[in-house]
């Protein structure tokens, strides 16, 4: 049997459904994931999956192929991801998949992985598809399928650990994503007053994308908040892993400022804490956690180098521009959307006015993410052809951890490859417009001279 190679991408197993992931591909890799679980000798895999109309066939064959390979599964039904991550550690599995597309348009379907603890990335992923190849798994064996709901569980205790000092207004946009199925409960159950937009689970996303860190897909929420007395917003992704912020005056409050909030209040506790952030984030944010008193951490963009990094470190929060965030104080140092937005609001119903509190946080002027688009696989060679030719003028030290980050006196610039689609990924700060544009005017000209591209 032949097995699509591209759907095999650097942090999970995504494609498109029925042409590229067709129920025998998942039935097959169902049973390679028992097979290794079995191995491990680990207790089981949880399942999970997401609100996509696709989620609950693709989990029907992946829990078939588990059990073909003698491996016991816990069905958790349609969760968030961070909720098969919860479940991993309250059943003691340390094993599950979760189906989810994120916020790939409506014809995709995915797999995240963590086998014994450990996310599955780069060469791991790639293991699973040559033993797909070789056919090297068991088949035919029996096992037993619970089907559980950890619903309530993940509820009580979010709700016995986070305590709000007083009832605080909110609008949710899950963008019809499966956080709408969570969020708005749980918030409420915290003592919250909650505003739902978009909270009906609907796997066609038809009001807009279920992507956070895009400002077009929060134009419903700012629009809303201006129109109620809600004081603050939240908005989430397609699987409920990432957290949006807009103020009641409208401000997209990025993660990188979030970080700096969630950074103030666990360094409070914990002085000398390492702080993890990703390689997209403001210089700012590293000058805050110096100046609170932590020790800052760069780090690759993935959830999955994040968590790596988390392990090696024993660091207590990460975080990455594109919304995920990881608690590792009081959680189990997983992005976790909800929990995120859960602790935020924690924070911001100590004060009076929580925009007042968010729109204070040291800020820069900058971009958002900005997409070239390029073709399969070009990414990668074009910035390793920066890597060996490309010379920045005036620059004062260019990281090349991930893609090229070229820190200037007035800010940064940066282009990495992404490892989910064919696209270069540049994002600028600088302390005044004309740094800003100084710093992408180099980058185009370096640009459109060794990538012929722009931007």
């Amino acid at each position: 049997m032949k097995y699509p190679i591209e759907i095999f991408k650097a942090y999970d197993i995504r494609g498109v459904i029925d042409t590229e992931l067709s129920p025998k591909v998942v039935t097959n890799l169902g049973k390679v994931l028992g097979t290794i679980c079995i191995e491990k000798k680990n207790k089981g895999l949880v399942i999970g999956y997401d609100g996509r109309l696709s989620s609950p066939s693709l989990a029907k064959c992946l829990i078939e192929g588990v059990m073909s390979a003698g491996c016991n599964v816990y069905n958790i039904g349609e969760v968030t991801t961070p909720m098969v991550y919860f479940a991993n550690y309250r059943l003691e599995t340390y094993s599950g998949v979760m189906i989810t597309g994120s916020h790939n348009p409506p014809e995709y379907n995915g797999f995240k992985m963590v086998i014994s603890q450990e996310t599955l990335y780069g060469e791991k992923i790639k293991e699973i598809y040559d033993r797909l190849v070789n056919e090297d798994y068991k088949n035919n064996l029996t096992a037993n399928c619970y089907n559980l709901n950890i619903t309530e569980d993940y509820m009580q205790v979010i709700v016995g650990d986070i305590k709000l000092q007083r009832k605080i207004s909110i609008i949710i946009d899950a963008g019809n994503g499966v956080a709408g199925k969570i969020a708005p409960a749980l918030f409420r159950r915290m003592g919250a007053k909650v505003l739902g937009l978009f909270c009906q689970v609907d796997g066609r996303f038809p009001n807009h994308h279920p992507d956070p860190s895009k400002p077009e897909n929060l134009s419903d929420l700012i629009k809303a908040l201006k129109n109620s007395d809600a004081e603050i917003g939240l908005a989430f992704d397609g699987d409920g892993d990432r957290l949006g912020v807009v103020t009641k005056d409208g401000n997209i409050i990025y993660p990188d400022r979030q970080m700096m909030l969630f950074t103030a209040h666990i360094l409070e506790k914990n002085p000398g804490a390492k702080i993890i952030f990703d390689v997209k984030s403001s210089k700012l944010l590293s000058k805050w956690i110096k100046e609170n008193g932590g020790e800052p951490i760069m780090c690759r963009t993935g959830h999955s180098f994040i968590k790596s990094k988390i392990k090696e470190t024993g660091a207590m929060l990460a975080g990455e521009m594109s919304g995920h965030i990881f608690f590792n104080d009081r959680w189990f140092g997983v992005d976790d959307g909800v929990y995120a937005g859960a602790r935020l609001l924690e924070i911001l119903s100590k004060v009076i006015n929580p925009s007042s509190l968010l729109n204070a946080l040291p800020n820069s002027i900058s971009t958002p993410e900005i997409n070239i688009q390029v073709s399969d696989g070009e990414q990668h060679k074009i910035i390793e052809k920066l890597k060996t030719n490309a010379k920045f003028e005036n620059s004062i030290e260019v990281i090349t951890i991930d893609g090229l980050r070229v820190e200037y006196r007035d800010g940064f610039g940066i282009v990495r490859a992404s490892n989910t689609t064919p696209v270069l990924v540049l994002r600028f700060e600088s302390e005044s417009h004309e740094g800003l544009e100084r710093i992408k005017k180099q980058f185009r000209i370096i640009l459109k001279k060794y990538a012929k591209v722009s931007f």
